[in-house]
């Protein structure tokens, strides 16, 4: 390529292809996706050079790692953030129709399995026979403000936030909520945040808003920020830019806080509760949190 025989390196790019599939294939032909799908991925991963050997401190183990994710999330002193009752019309009509739960389930991604038992392919599998149920739970628990039991429980699984983990909050905590927990939140967010957080009330404003927004992004924060800067250079000689990172922000937000700003959004009450519940049951327990 760099002698400038162009075609002749790809032909030979072209073979050396044909080769790796073929000895990539040789290997992996043993498996069969369907029946043994954790060991056909785990050979795709060392294929890759993805493959990650499990973390293990002799001084950090199950029961460790449960009470203290179960300390940073329980909160002794906790009030219950209070309800939103207004004059506002309640959301009563169908939001998920069978039709619909029968699109989100046909195309339902392999993910993880919550402690709910449910995997991915059976709820697509299964989607033509049984996605009235679904639909029907879904309907009901945003009407009546109610979140099943099932839907409040997570798998914790433990991955290093440093290259040599020492104690238990070097493990960040990544939940892994039912299948069906998952689908419910993304219809909320969709049909009521969505539109709430595009079409604020005339007192609130997310301009400067990046993060949990329909348009927002990483890259939208970069360029607006690089957009400010530029703008401040062509009238001053230089720019001072404060960056402030907040340590476990997301660990010691108050509820009813949050709650309170939710509740200035242009929502239904039921729906208002129904985050409520969320927030209250996030606040876990040791029953709550378990190391997968």
């Amino acid at each position: 390529m760099r002698a400038g025989r162009i075609e002749k390196a790809g032909a030979i790019a072209c073979r050396i292809r044909k080769e790796i599939l073929k000895g990539n294939r040789s290997q992996l032909q043993k498996y069969n996706g369907r029946v043994d799908a954790k060991d056909m991925w785990a050979a795709v991963r060392q294929l890759t050079g993805h493959h990650q050997q499990p973390v293990t401190v002799d001084s950090i183990d199950a029961n460790s790692l449960n009470e203290h994710y179960a300390r940073i999330s329980t909160d002794a002193v906790y009030t219950v953030p209070s309800s939103k009752l207004t004059a506002h019309q309640e959301w009563t009509c169908e939001l998920v129709t069978d039709y619909r739960m029968f699109k989100i389930l046909d195309s339902l991604k392999s993910t993880f399995t919550g402690l709910d038992g449910l995997p991915a392919w059976f709820l697509r599998l299964g989607a033509p026979v049984f996605c009235k149920t679904p639909a029907h739970l879904i309907n009901r628990s945003i009407s009546s403000s109610t979140v099943p039991l099932q839907w409040k429980r997570a798998r914790i699984c433990p991955v290093p936030k440093t290259s040599g983990p020492t104690q238990p909050s070097d493990f960040r905590p990544i939940s892994v909520t039912p299948v069906l927990s998952r689908i419910t939140e993304k219809i909320i967010v969709r049909d009521f945040l969505y539109s709430a957080l595009n079409s604020p009330r005339s007192m609130l404003s997310f301009i400067d808003q990046y993060a949990f927004h329909p348009s927002g992004s990483n890259t939208a924060a970069l360029v607006a920020l690089l957009h400010r800067v530029t703008e401040a250079l062509e009238t001053n000689q230089y720019v001072v830019v404060l960056a402030l990172d907040f340590s476990k922000a997301f660990d010691t937000v108050r509820h009813c806080s949050l709650m309170e700003k939710v509740a200035q959004l242009d929502l239904p009450d039921n729906v208002c509760q129904f985050f409520s519940m969320v927030t209250v049951t996030a606040r876990g327990s040791m029953a709550a949190h378990r190391i997968c």
